[in-house]
């Protein structure tokens, strides 16, 4: 179950929250404010809410991951000590026992991933969206966020274009990043924000496919097929995973993992040198007296298939970065080959997008210091993780803190009125 913090007492209505953006922070913090008896309306663009949530469940919905907290926190990057803060908020654990609350029990795969049992997303939003009509959540779709129209109230476009202004005493934006913006985040509140003086990191790729110049002939007969079981180094960075050979270059769930450091190496100088290692498990020696077997008239490509274990994808990679001569020099060049990576897919069909809000302009309950009363959560802020379940159990993490915090501030708001009426009450009686 997840944990909930009671609601301060308060006297008169409750407290009435406005959340735009339907995607999973949004529905989240939707949940956690809707226990706490807050009035909760959900403003989504889309004509239905988590559309992106629903497309990245397609291939099996990962939830989170089943390492333990100290190794999952460092995902994150450093220093991440924000993203730490809610993750700890709100946890792995606390994120499993919530699936199964909505009836969609969950398993760990060999990779250490969690899943849904179903392996969709669809049954667990459906389950999902079943519990925020029951606590009272109001949804409304078709409606585009247009800003502030006077202090700090939010501005929407509805369906007809008229001009709507929620009568909300807090506003929690959840509008997503800009990645896939087909299904609703386009990124288009970075220009609001900076207008209002919010400090913003640059959006960019992240979890995307990565250019590399190959030849004709190996991107049309190799494009689509994936490399298994390898390893792939930059700089001081290793990880192993599989990868996908693309038309432009490589995608999948190594190449994500190093996302970070590839980032990092194009913005200093234009291009980045990945290492990868076709055999991660197989010392450079055993498989170099391997290869040193006789191969009598067997083609090089069946030698190494035999020996090396080797596929054809894999074969002509070496051959693409050049096939050297002799056992050893070609035992070397299978566990070290050199690709240059010239730059990134594009945000139209990256996982998620790296940059957001800056943290140092946000209090610790998620709250914008230059817009008292507005929330931010999600990939609005400026984290980045890779795959593999740290994007959704984030996302879900900061919507649950900024829907805390929100009710807090309005708590303390509250307390603070009462406190200086007393006061007034006081300071006037003879």
């Amino acid at each position: 179950m997840i944990e909930h913090r009671p609601q301060a007492a308060q006297t008169g209505d409750p407290p009435r929250l406005a959340i735009v953006g339907g995607g999973p922070a949004g529905l989240m913090a939707a949940e956690i404010a809707a226990r706490r008896g807050a009035r909760v309306t959900v403003y989504e663009r889309m004509g239905a809410p988590a559309r992106k949530f629903l497309l990245a469940g397609r291939g099996g919905l990962n939830l989170t991951h089943s390492e333990p907290l100290p190794q999952f926190l460092k995902r994150y990057g450093e220093p991440a000590d924000e993203i730490a803060a809610s993750v700890r908020g709100f946890s792995p654990e606390q994120l499993i026992s919530w699936a199964n609350d909505l009836g969609q029990p969950t398993f760990v795969g060999t990779s250490g991933r969690v899943f849904p049992k179903t392996m969709k997303a669809s049954p667990l939003l459906r389950a999902w969206l079943q519990r925020l009509d029951v606590l009272g959540v109001e949804l409304k779709t078709r409606h585009t966020w247009n800003g502030f129209s006077r202090n700090t109230a939010p501005e929407l476009i509805d369906a007809h274009g008229s001009r709507v202004t929620p009568a909300a005493d807090a506003t929690i934006l959840a509008l997503g990043g800009a990645s896939w913006p087909r299904l609703g985040s386009d990124g288009s509140w970075v220009s609001i924000l900076r207008s209002a003086g919010i400090e913003i990191t640059p959006l960019s790729a992240s979890n995307c496919g990565v250019e590399i110049a190959w030849s004709e002939i190996f991107a049309g007969k190799f494009a689509g097929h994936p490399l298994k079981r390898i390893g792939v180094q930059i700089g001081d960075v290793t990880h192993r995973g599989e990868a996908m050979i693309t038309r432009a270059g490589l995608e999948g769930g190594v190449i994500y993992a190093c996302g970070r450091e590839i980032r990092t190496a194009l913005a200093k100088d234009g291009r980045a040198t990945v290492v990868l290692d076709l055999k991660p498990d197989v010392p450079e020696a055993a498989l170099a007296a391997r290869i040193d077997r006789p191969r009598g008239r067997q083609s090089l490509a069946n030698h190494l298939r035999k020996t090396a274990a080797l596929d054809r994808q894999a074969i002509a990679l070496i051959h693409e970065t050049g096939m050297p001569i002799g056992a050893a020099a070609i035992a070397h060049r299978i566990k070290h080959i050199p690709l240059t990576i010239t730059g990134l897919g594009g945000l139209d069909r990256a996982i998620s997008t790296a940059g957001g809000i800056a943290f140092r302009g946000l209090d610790a309950r998620l709250m914008l210091l230059q817009k008292p009363g507005i929330f931010v959560a999600g990939e609005m802020l400026d984290w980045d993780a890779p795959t593999g379940g740290y994007l959704l159990q984030a996302c879900l993490a900061t919507g649950a803190t900024a829907a805390n915090g929100a009710l807090d501030w309005l708590s303390d708001r509250t307390r603070q009125n009462a406190s200086n009426d007393g006061r007034r009450v006081a300071d006037s009686t003879p």
